[in-house]
Parts: structure tokens; C-alpha cells; sequence
């Protein structure tokens, strides 16, 4: 009876037009709950404005260009952690698979001499490969993967410093193409106003096509004008973003190509027939199995992603960087990125979480630490900070989910 009453109460909030209705769904949504993306939208508006008023120039265009750029490799990483974290489990071994791959980069294309291209991708092999090692682990022996992913964390930690060895670094060409497109590569102004535009298009087009198959089905859908709106919303909000950044270097291909990454995954989890197993998966295994989805291939496939990702984000901040060291990955890597995907609304819990959230959650983080930066302040006081927003989303999570039970819509 509960799931039939949340259908209808669904159906309700979706049939309502204009701004006034799309408000009232987001209360009546919140009051059940489903929060989505606003407590870490919430926060990000109080951590800029309080961090605006002690520095003014926190908010600046160049400031804003250079916290674009270095959230993008960090929130790859997260991209993947949210994978793992929609079906239950962890990884806590991404820093030291982001290190090791960037080591390997590094040795395949200076040391050895290969083509970046080659080295690139022998690099993302090696990481779906961890990432494969991992679901054997998991599904065939039934090790949690805390401990398997500990003990990865270690292992792939000795091994970068193994692959490097005496040297300890090795710098990347600045004139190589990697380097440039990680410091140097910003969309051109009309590129990047042009992307604004599509990626309105594509909103409203997408959403429309979606209300009309549920129309056609007999289904509840999303008014037209609700859709207009959303996406009017969207272009104004993009055009200003691109301007604004424009003031200066602008739009990075890096962050565009981190955006990229999750505009894919959000469809792949979205609108797909593997995104709603994930889903299935994360709120209860035994349901999703008795269901006939194959359990064990969901897991195989939201580890290879994970450690494939945090390959990829290694390659990035190792371009970023110009070099690939022995503390490649290291420091607050791994934990950035776990918090990352926690703070953007992603479940500890599993079955609730969008790849968004790998996105507003690394902006969080890389708010907090530019800003203290320009205060001058010590990075302990980061730490500090960063781990009281961590404590609160899971607080902000845990109140959610209770709330959710309560409404019949856990």
C-alpha cells in the first residue's frame, strides 16, 4: 500500500506547472526526504559567501579558473568512488592506483619512449585490471572490500615506489600534448558559449523525449513549461559561468573534459538498463537478485569503473603537475575523493546518489581549500574543516534516510 500511495504522490508532484509548482515539489520532496543535491548546494552557497567576505578575492575570475582546474582529477576520482558507493561498498585504494598510474605513464612515455597515446592506455588497462582483480576477490571469496581495498592501498603504494625507483621522479615533457591540455588548453569564447547552448538543448530535448515515452505509456510526466524553465534556467546559469570565467583564461578543456565524464555517467546510471541494476543492486542485493539481475557482474563492473577512473584521474593530476613522484596520489588524495562523492549526496548506505554529486561534492572540498589558502591559514585548519562538512553530510544522509522509511519511500 505504501509503494502505491508514493506512486500517486509522484504522479501529483510531477502533473504541477510553473515555477510555483516546481517549488512546492521540491518542499513536498524534502519534507519526505528525498533531499537530492540541495543540502550541498546549500553549503556551497554559505562556503563561498562566508569565504567572499573575509577575501574578496576568493570569487574572482582568475581564482574561480584555477579551482576549476584543479578540482578535475580529484573528482574523476570521486566519479568512480560514487559507482562503488551506490552498490554498498568501498575502494580506499584510488590514491595509490591514481600514483601508480601516473608512475607508469610516466616511465612508459619518458623513460621507455613510447607515444603518450600508447602510454595512456596501458595505464587504464592496468587500472580496470586492479579494478577486475578486486570483483574476484570479492564475489569469489566474499573478502569485504574494505579489506580488499586496504590491502591495495598498501600493495599498489609499494609498487609506485617500486616502478619509480631511485630516481623517485620523473618530469613530463611541458611541451608534450598532456601537459598542455592539463595547464595550458581553455575552450576558445565562441566553443565554449556554443557548448552552453547545447547543453540547454540537449536538457529540454532529452526531457522531452523522456515525458513523451511515459505519456505514451499511460505514465505521469513532466509538463512542458516545467521543461522550459529548467532549461531556460540552465542556459542563463551556463552563459554567466562561461562570461564570468571568460574574464580571464576561461573554460578549461580538462575541467570540460571532467564534466564530460560525468554528463556520460549520469546517463549511463540514469537511462540505462546497468543504472537501474546498480540502483536495484545498492537498495537490496537479495531483492535485485531474486529479480534476476546478475549480482555479481553489477559489482565486477562498478570496480573496474572505479579503479579505471581513478587511473585516469592519476594520468590527469600527474600532467597537471608536470611529474609523476613517490607522493603521487598520496596526502589527501583518497580521502578527498571518498569525501568528494560523500559530501555531493552519494549514500554510504548504497541504492541513492547521482554523478553529480562527484562534481558539487569536489567543488565543496576545493572551495574549502582555496579559500583557507588565500586566508593564509595552516593546513591543519583545512583538515578541520573539510571533516566537519564530511560529518555533516552523513549526519544530513542518515536524517534522510530515516525520514524516507518513515514516508515509505526508503
Amino acid at each position: 500500500m505504501s509503494t502505491v500511495a508514493t506512486d500517486r504522490q509522484d504522479e501529483r508532484l510531477q502533473q504541477r506547472e510553473g515555477l510555483r509548482g516546481a517549488l512546492t515539489d521540491v518542499v513536498e520532496r524534502a519534507r519526505g526526504g528525498d533531499l537530492g543535491v540541495i543540502p550541498v548546494v546549500v553549503g556551497l552557497i554559505v562556503i563561498w559567501s562566508v569565504l567572499q567576505i573575509l577575501n574578496p578575492i576568493f570569487l574572482s575570475s582568475q581564482n574561480l579558473v584555477n579551482l576549476t582546474m584543479e578540482s578535475a582529477a580529484v573528482g574523476i576520482i570521486a566519479l568512480g568512488i560514487v559507482c562503488v558507493l551506490l552498490v554498498g561498498q568501498i575502494d580506499l585504494s584510488v590514491g595509490s592506483v591514481s600514483g601508480l598510474s601516473g608512475a607508469v605513464l610516466a616511465v612508459l612515455f619518458v623513460d621507455q619512449g613510447l607515444p603518450v597515446w600508447l602510454a595512456i592506455s596501458a595505464a587504464v588497462i592496468m587500472g580496470a585490471a586492479i579494478g577486475w582483480v578486486y570483483a574476484q576477490l570479492f564475489n569469489r571469496f566474499g573478502v569485504p572490500s574494505f579489506v580488499i581495498t586496504l590491502a591495495g592501498l598498501l600493495g599498489f603504494l609499494g609498487l609506485q615506489l617500486y616502478v619509480l625507483g631511485t630516481k623517485g621522479a620523473i618530469n613530463l615533457p611541458f611541451d608534450s600534448g598532456l601537459v598542455n591540455f592539463a595547464q595550458l588548453a581553455f575552450l576558445p569564447g565562441w566553443l565554449a558559449y556554443t557548448l552552453a547552448v547545447v547543453a540547454a538543448v540537449w536538457l529540454f530535448a532529452s526531457g522531452y523525449l523522456h515525458a513523451r515515452e511515459r505519456r505514451a505509456a499511460g505514465l505521469s510526466s513532466k509538463s512542458t513549461s516545467a521543461l522550459v524553465m529548467r532549461s531556460a534556467a540552465l542556459l542563463v546559469a551556463l552563459l554567466f559561468v562561461v562570461w564570468y570565467l571568460g574574464q580571464t583564461r576561461g573554460v578549461g578543456w580538462m575541467f570540460v573534459f571532467f564534466v564530460a565524464l560525468v554528463l556520460i555517467m549520469h546517463y549511463l546510471l540514469s537511462r540505462t538498463q546497468w543504472g537501474r541494476s546498480v540502483y536495484a543492486v545498492g537498495g537490496n542485493v537479495e531483492a535485485a537478485r531474486r529479480a534476476g539481475i546478475n549480482v555479481k557482474q553489477v559489482y565486477t563492473s562498478v570496480f573496474v569503473l572505479c579503479s579505471s577512473l581513478a587511473a585516469v584521474g592519476g594520468i590527469l593530476a600527474a600532467a597537471r603537475l608536470a611529474a609523476a613522484n613517490q607522493s603521487s596520489g598520496g596526502g589527501d588524495v583518497n580521502l578527498n575523493a571518498i569525501a568528494a562523492a560523500v559530501i555531493g549526496g552519494t549514500s554510504l548506505f548504497g541504492g541513492r546518489g547521482t554523478a553529480f554529486g562527484a562534481l558539487l561534492g569536489i567543488i565543496v572540498i576545493q572551495s574549502i581549500s582555496s579559500g583557507l589558502t588565500l586566508l593564509n591559514l595552516d593546513s591543519s585548519i583545512r583538515f578541520m574543516v573539510t571533516g566537519a562538512v564530511l560529518l555533516l553530510a552523513v549526519v544530513v544522509d542518515s536524517v534522510s534516510r530515516r525520514s524516507r522509511t518513515s514516508h515509505g519511500r526508503a
